[in-house]
C-alpha cells in the first residue's frame, strides 16, 4: 500500500492539531477580558499558552500527517484575532492610539474586499506573501512587548521602545503587503479567460 504524501491536505475536522487551534480561539475572549481589566500578567500568560499551542499544532500536523484545510484557515485566523484583541484591549486603556487599531483592521478589511473581487471573477484567495508573514510576526511580537512593560514596569525602559519599533514597522509592512496583494489582484482579474468547451453530447438538439 502506498504511503500518503508527507504534506497531504485533508478535509478532516476532528484532528489533534485542529483541537489545539480551537483551544487557541476559545482563549481569545479570555485574553481580551484580562487585558481590558488591566491584568497584564494573566493576559501575557494566556498569550504564552496560545503561542505554545500554535507551535505545537503545526508540529503535530506535520508529524502525524494531519495537515487539514480547516487547520490552514484556523491558524492565521487565530493570529489575527489575538492581534485585534491586543490592539483593542490596549487602546481601550489609552496605551496605544486608536489610529493604529484602524490601520491594522482597515488593512484586513481591504484584503476582504480584494477577496470578494477575486471571487466575483472566479478566483480563490491569493497565496500568502512572505512580506505579510513578516508583518504579522512584527505585530505579534510588538504587542506582548508593550504588555510586558505594563505588567512589569521594571523592564518597561527596554520592552516599550522595542515593542513600539516592531509595532510601527509591522503596521507599515502590513499595508505594504496589502498593496502587493492589490497589484496581484489586478493582474489576476485581467488575465484572459479561456472558455471551457462543452461536450457536444450535452448540447440540446
Amino acid at each position: 500500500m502506498a504511503r500518503p504524501a508527507e504534506h497531504d491536505v485533508s478535509s478532516r475536522v476532528l484532528t489533534l492539531p485542529n483541537l489545539l487551534s480551537f483551544l487557541r480561539l476559545a482563549l481569545v475572549p479570555v485574553f481580551l477580558t484580562l487585558l481590558m481589566q488591566g491584568q497584564d500578567a494573566g493576559a501575557l500568560l494566556v498569550l504564552v499558552i496560545s503561542s505554545a499551542t500554535d507551535f505545537l499544532d503545526g508540529f503535530l500536523a506535520r508529524a502525524l500527517n494531519q495537515v487539514s484545510r480547516l487547520g490552514q484557515l484556523l491558524d492565521p485566523a487565530a493570529d489575527r484575532l489575538y492581534i485585534f484583541a491586543a490592539l483593542i484591549g490596549l487602546a481601550s486603556r489609552d496605551l496605544v492610539p486608536w489610529w493604529i487599531v484602524l490601520v491594522v483592521v482597515g488593512r484586513d478589511v481591504f484584503l476582504l474586499i480584494l477577496g470578494v473581487i477575486l471571487a466575483n471573477f472566479g478566483f480563490g484567495p491569493l497565496p500568502v506573501h512572505q512580506l505579510g508573514k513578516v508583518a504579522t510576526f512584527c505585530l505579534f511580537y510588538a504587542l506582548p512587548m508593550i504588555m510586558l512593560g505594563e505588567a512589569f514596569p521594571a523592564v518597561a525602559w527596554w520592552s516599550q521602545p522595542i515593542g513600539w519599533a516592531f509595532g510601527l514597522w509591522g503596521a507599515f509592512l502590513y499595508w505594504w503587503a496589502g498593496i502587493i496583494y492589490a497589484i496581484e489582484t489586478l493582474r489576476v482579474i485581467r488575465l484572459p479567460r479561456v472558455p471551457v468547451p462543452v461536450p457536444s453530447d450535452t448540447l440540446e438538439p
